[in-house]
């Protein structure tokens, strides 16, 4: 529930000269995509695809564009944070990590050769539901990115050892020391998880995994972690930008066609989240500035409410015309910053705002002001012209983001992931956006936005008392020890 985007690993070095994987098989005939014929007249937004499955379950999305002699390559595994176990989390950001110490035909460094310096790049991503990784090449290297990510798909733990493994466990421990422990606010996110979901729950703790949870995992912890999530058949791998379509069908089943399917997987499951009460938590912090952060449990990516919530996001927060954010921020001059967040995972949802006081003022206060605004959205919704102009902006965000190969590629995996559907996002989400009304903002903000929330007051070491509302909040210092504390 982190606010950045991701968690992504920093790119290695570069080492010596590669080998050469080359497997054969043949290819399952594209099935017809769902882009074509009347469900492209529902969107506005056409973004051509083709979409096949090898006999070993790896899902294949193609979708040409020449406007740039470049092509992006993108593998979502669908795997993140969430499949960990208690006692076991951050291996799937860990493995992230290892994915990028060389495979059994690519020693290491040489992923890094073979795209950036040639001019490309490469990264990687963990979530909470899903595990990505991409490289955006001249499209002349198309085969050599694909012949570098199915390497690492079906022979990676031939080149992992003890050493490689201990070298990336440092590095992310060291992550988590840089941007949680030893970042001013890093632990808010996790504080508030660990309130807002049950014990053991799957989005209760966060990507990067509990430090003592890193220091435990072994070598063969991990090994067992990837021969469960990384194989074909869960899997995406979607190909855009300057390419036949012929030929890389070719390519795709002559670098993954022959290797092994994985077992069959059991996904956690996810009960609805629902407080039964309001949570106040206090965590000394080593800041300056004391913030205030309220976040109240909602919807999943499946739900229909899910597009009113971001406009509902939009409306309160995130720009000079937001309500919460004028109104604190430049008309009374209480608030120094405003952020409004959304978070919509797989199984779980969370919407959150965050608030921190100018000089003079308090947490009290502003969670006082807050809470007057939202109360005044319920009672009479938003503006037609709010609505006007945050769908333009929503409108303008989400074609930007489509405007690069990778953007599209990202676009087209994550929704066949999670919808068994590339185009889900241009032909059912993206109109169901568009169609938003200011009574469905009004609706959602009555029925989320509600008393039984949780509301964390950060601040100075010692100075519990700058809490909103002190005398009711129950105050941490190590959310994990403490959780027991701030659960009824």
């Amino acid at each position: 529930m982190t606010p950045l985007p991701a968690i992504s690993r920093a790119v290695a070095t570069a080492g010596a000269a590669a080998g050469l994987l080359a497997s054969v098989a043949t290819a399952q005939a594209p099935r017809p995509g769902p882009s074509s014929g009347a469900s492209r007249a529902a969107s506005s937004i056409d973004i051509p695809f083709e979409r096949f499955t090898l006999p070993n379950g790896l899902t294949v999305v193609l979708s040409p564009d020449h406007s740039t002699p470049t092509v992006a390559v993108q593998v979502v595994y669908h795997v993140g944070s969430k499949n960990e176990v208690a006692g076991r989390t951050g291996f799937a950001h860990l493995f992230e990590h290892v994915m990028f110490t060389g495979s059994g035909h690519v020693p290491y460094g040489m992923h890094d050769r073979f795209t950036e310096g040639v001019g490309g790049s490469n990264n990687g991503n963990t979530w909470f539901d899903w595990t990505r990784y991409y490289e955006t090449n001249p499209s002349n290297y198309l085969e050599t990115a694909l012949w570098l990510e199915s390497d690492r798909m079906g022979f990676l733990l031939d080149s992992l050892n003890e050493a490689k493994f201990n070298a990336q466990r440092d590095i992310v421990q060291n992550e988590r020391r840089q941007s949680y422990d030893n970042q001013p606010n890093g632990r808010d996110e996790e504080v508030i998880a660990l309130a807002m979901y049950p014990k053991g729950h799957p989005y209760s703790w966060q990507t990067i995994g509990s430090m003592a949870d890193l220091r435990a995992a072994s070598v063969e912890d991990v090994k067992q972690f990837f021969r469960m999530y990384y194989a074909p058949n869960n899997a995406t791998l979607a190909i855009v930008g300057d390419f036949d379509p012929a030929n890389a069908r070719a390519l795709v089943t002559k670098y993954f066609g022959d290797l092994g399917r994985g077992p069959d997987i059991t996904r956690p499951t996810v009960p609805p989240v629902t407080l039964t009460e309001e949570k106040r938590i206090t965590l000394e912090d080593r800041v300056q500035v004391p913030r205030l952060t309220i976040a109240w449990p909602t919807v999943s990516v499946h739900s229909a409410d899910e597009p009113a919530l971001v406009f509902l996001r939009d409306i309160l927060g995130n720009s000079r015309t937001a309500r919460v954010t004028k109104e604190l921020v430049y008309d009374r001059q209480l608030a120094a910053d405003v952020d409004a967040s959304h978070f919509a995972f797989e199984d779980a949802g969370q919407f959150q705002l965050s608030l921190v006081p100018r000089p003079g003022h308090t947490l009290t206060e502003l969670e006082s002001a807050a809470d007057s605004i939202i109360a005044r959205l319920k009672r009479v919704g938003p503006t037609a012209e709010e609505v006007r102009r945050v769908k333009a902006g929503q409108q303008a965000t989400f074609i930007n983001g489509l405007q690069s190969n990778l953007g599209k590629a990202s676009q087209l995996a994550l929704d066949e992931t999670f919808f068994r559907d590339p185009s889900y996002s241009f032909r059912v989400r993206y109109p169901r956006a568009q169609a938003v009304t200011a009574a469905d903002i009004q609706r959602v903000a009555r029925k989320y936005l509600t008393a039984k929330r949780v509301v964390l007051s950060n601040v100075p070491m010692g100075r519990t008392a700058l809490a909103s509302h002190a005398d009711r909040s129950t105050v941490v210092t190590d959310p994990f020890t403490e959780r027991a504390e701030t659960t009824p």
